[in-house]
């Protein structure tokens, strides 16, 4: 049996990530493959709980090395719990987020270094990487009307516009130091084209 692929979806608040998640699971599954659809933080019922931590609104102030430790402890759940099992088994794994989110917003947004995030990720994750990145990519204040206009918003969702730039930046950074892995879609287009742009950059990768 040949080991499924790893690909994850990335990008700012309200981008779309889980209606383009929704999208590349039915390609897939149209194609005949098991699909495992999942997110960071997140994926067990462990890695969730600590989910709840991260995300809920809190009057602490939240140190960024524990945002950054919780966010690597969710992770190595995750990974060994349920990713790393699934693409055993050849199971393709759809992700919202995964470390390439760890330095975008702890490391571009929250200013922490890079090598410490490099270092977790090498403890936690070995070699493994997702096979591709998806990186939903819109400007900043389309996002953030999109994000604020569904639920009351999160921890996350509550920072300013400045530590989302930041985070764009990273994102765009990292893709072009990496463009064999990173896939960059503009968010900012029509639903259907943004829909469309991911399906045939799934359909590459089944031919």
């Amino acid at each position: 049996m040949s080991r499924g692929r790893f690909i994850t979806f990335e990008g700012t608040e309200g981008v779309g990530k889980s209606t383009q998640l929704a999208t590349a699971r039915q390609a897939l599954e149209d194609a005949g493959k098991a699909v495992l659809v999942t997110r960071e933080p997140g994926g067990t019922p462990m890695a969730e709980a600590i989910r709840e931590l991260l995300l809920s609104p809190r009057d602490e102030a939240v140190n960024e090395l524990t945002e950054l430790l919780l966010m690597f402890a969710a992770r190595a759940q995750h990974l060994h719990g349920s990713i790393l099992p699934a693409l055993e088994q050849g199971t393709w794994v759809l992700c919202d987020r995964f470390t390439d989110a760890t330095y975008a917003y702890q490391g571009g947004g929250r200013g922490v270094p890079q090598e410490q995030i490099a270092m977790l990720e090498q403890l936690v994750q070995g070699e493994v990487r997702p096979d591709h990145v998806i990186l939903l990519d819109a400007p900043v204040e389309v996002g953030m009307a999109r994000a604020r206009s569904r639920s009351a918003p999160d921890r996350f969702e509550r920072e300013q516009a400045v530590f989302f730039q930041r985070i764009r930046e990273c994102y765009l950074q990292r893709a072009e130091q990496q463009p064999s892995r990173y896939h960059v879609v503009d968010a900012g287009q029509p639903l259907d084209e943004v829909s469309r742009r991911v399906s045939g950059f799934i359909a590459t990768l089944l031919a």
